[in-house]
């Protein structure tokens, strides 16, 4: 198994958005946060020879992440189609042989329905944007429908709401940790170059 530096390396060289929706809270996820979630499913047996989705895969960092950890395959669920044109052009760029799918479709209503075991990653958005408070609550539901684990990463301060999300769905929240994810200014709102955000990250196996 390559180490988490190794993958994060190989990840950098990842493009994010060219135009960033707002109403999609479309933030990349940076390597080093996508490193850090892969390294630890696949040291918990969540990606080797398993299904990989990630849900609202934006540009394919997290997809691309367990593209190179092999599993039996990868499929990325996004809903803007240029963002999946970047993705295919990452995949270029990272060189990963497993096969990647990228379908364009609602995250929260994917047209797809795994066979095997299946792990879900992702990114969801926060319902930071007036109007989308818990819009990862969805998110979850679709991990909750085809998945029997999944990772996803959170605003801090979402232990409670995760958990009883997880406990009504029949599943159970196992690993929680504390990350950082940088945003760079990418909205005319943003005040800063540079913003370092406190996130959780949660695995959550489903029955």
């Amino acid at each position: 198994m390559a180490t988490k530096a190794a993958l994060e390396t190989q990840l950098a060289v990842v493009a994010g958005f060219e135009n960033p929706r707002v109403g999609l809270e479309q933030y990349p996820t940076p390597p080093e946060l996508a490193a850090h979630v892969v390294h630890v499913a696949d040291l918990n047996g969540d990606v080797e020879g398993r299904t990989v989705v990630d849900l609202g895969s934006g540009t394919g960092m997290l997809a691309l992440g367990a593209a190179l950890r092999g599993p039996k395959r990868v499929v990325g669920v996004e809903i803007d189609r240029e963002a999946l044109e970047t993705a295919r052009e990452n995949r270029r760029r990272v060189g990963t042989t497993t096969s990647v799918e990228w379908v364009q479709g609602d995250a929260t209503d994917p047209p797809l329905c795994p066979d095997g075991p299946t792990t879900v990653v992702m990114n969801p958005p926060f319902g930071a944007q007036k109007g989308s408070a818990h819009a990862d609550r969805a998110f979850l539901a679709t991990a909750a429908a085809i998945a029997d684990v999944s990772y996803s990463i959170h605003n801090e301060g979402s232990i409670e709401f995760v958990e009883a999300f997880a406990d009504d769905e029949g599943g159970e929240v196992t690993h929680a940790f504390r990350a950082e994810l940088t945003l760079d200014r990418q909205f005319p709102f943003h005040t800063e170059d540079e913003k370092t955000q406190a996130v959780e990250v949660y695995r959550i196996e489903w029955s």
